[in-house]
């Protein structure tokens, strides 16, 4: 199923406004001796940005709080604080004086929308590892693109989800980074349609229990802003 949910992110807004390794035996026979190799399996492209951003950390992950923010023309227009159990799925939304905690193998029609809020945010938040959670996904990587916003020359990975399931399904997201496997900026591209729907910086990168987070995005004129704060994480 997919996980995000930025297509509809700004009705949201009106509304409330791995390294894995494998072990392989050989088949070649000397005699009655069988050869038995290991050999580590090469990451993906997707895998490695994961990596880079601290993935290795999030197994031992028990609790994340965070803030979700945005500003346009230098006005708050969204703030919401979330609290997540990633073991047990328990999430706690706090926006305003609305309370609404649930589980996410039980949504109803009451926490859906709830819900749908959640799966934007911690896009956001945890982009680099929905590079791997997310299913149903095909992902393509140019070794060397320009950068629309910076106009600097970076690796290219573009994800694009499937036309079924998840709140926004067909989606498309194009990752920039460099070699360190860091995202610098990003294009959302609504309906894996050729022109970008929304661009933005990833930047004011932290680390939190090992996780590293950027908690800062604008878009090329500085009128949007979407920001952490109050992140907690943990193990």
């Amino acid at each position: 199923m997919k996980t995000i949910y930025l297509a509809a992110f700004f009705a949201f807004l009106l509304g409330s406004c791995k390294n894995e390794t494998t072990q392989e035996k050989g088949a070649e026979l000397s005699g009655t001796n069988v050869e038995t190799t290991t050999k580590k399996k090469e990451s993906t492209e997707a895998e490695k940005i994961a990596i880079a951003n601290g993935f290795e950390h999030w197994d031992a992950v028990s609790q994340i709080d965070f803030t979700f923010n945005v500003d346009r023309g230098g006005q708050n227009v969204a703030k919401r604080s979330w609290s997540w159990k990633p073991k047990t799925n328990d999430v706690t939304m706090t926006n305003g004086d609305q309370v609404v905690s649930y589980n996410r193998a039980t949504i109803d029609s009451l926490s859906q929308r709830t819900d749908q809020g959640f799966i934007n945010d911690k896009f956001w938040l945890l982009a680099p590892y929905q590079l791997v959670w997310d299913e149903g996904t095909n992902i393509t990587v140019q070794d060397t693109a320009t950068a629309p916003l910076s106009q600097k020359l970076a690796k290219k990975l573009t994800i694009v989800y499937g036309t079924e399931g998840g709140y926004t399904p067909g989606d498309a997201y194009d990752f920039y980074y460099d070699d360190d496997y860091i995202i610098d900026e990003w294009v959302f591209r609504r309906g894996n349609a050729p022109a970008p729907s929304m661009m933005t910086t990833f930047s004011d990168y932290q680390d939190f229990e090992g996780l590293n987070i950027s908690t800062s995005h604008s878009d090329k004129e500085g009128g949007f802003k979407l920001y952490f704060t109050d992140i907690k994480v943990v193990k």
